[in-house]
């Protein structure tokens, strides 16, 4: 599946945008202790889904698209997470899987990620079940769903304060 298709899925009718967001090197340390596992690449690309409110015809976000590549054996793997305004997923799919097509999981497997947020319960043999020969595929989507809530959730705090945090220039 390609991306603009994926976005379609996601997002039927809705205008989506795309942005650019860098993390520090504050938020990647952040999105490691929250997820588990650090970040695939500091440049993350958010494509934020919204529609016009009928009462008051102001933009309402309906959700945020994020798409990550990881490594699940030795081959590669493409995901499309989508994620609610109050970080739940509301879709998991697979645009691209480089592995053996007998260590993909099913759809009953992905769809398990639909409803979960960022808790102990995103976690492989608890809200997550694993299938049998997929082991490696179900625990890189299963880290892969931890990373993007984590991002999003780090992408949703305010940057701290120089007083808050380290002033430039201060020696650790």
């Amino acid at each position: 599946m390609k991306l603009d298709e994926a976005l379609e899925l996601a997002f039927p009718k809705l205008e989506v945008k795309r942005s650019t967001e860098f993390l520090s090197k504050e938020q990647k340390a952040r999105v490691k202790k929250l997820a588990g596992s650090p970040v695939v690449s500091g440049i993350i690309y958010p494509y934020e889904a919204t529609k016009k409110d009928p009462k008051t015809g102001e933009e309402v976000l309906v959700g945020t698209a994020y798409f990550e590549t990881h490594r699940v054996r030795s081959m590669r793997e493409t995901m499309m997470f989508v994620v609610s305004p109050e970080g739940e997923i509301v879709r998991a799919e697979v645009l691209a899987f480089y592995e053996p097509t007998d260590y993909m999981p099913n759809k009953r497997f992905y769809a398990q990620f639909k409803g979960q947020m960022l808790d102990d319960d995103l976690r492989v043999n608890r809200g997550i079940k694993t299938i049998t020969g997929c082991t490696l595929s179900v625990n890189a989507s299963t880290k892969a769903a931890r990373r993007i809530l984590a991002i999003h959730k780090v992408l949703g705090e305010p940057e701290p304060s120089p007083e808050e945090g380290d002033a430039k220039g201060s020696k650790e």
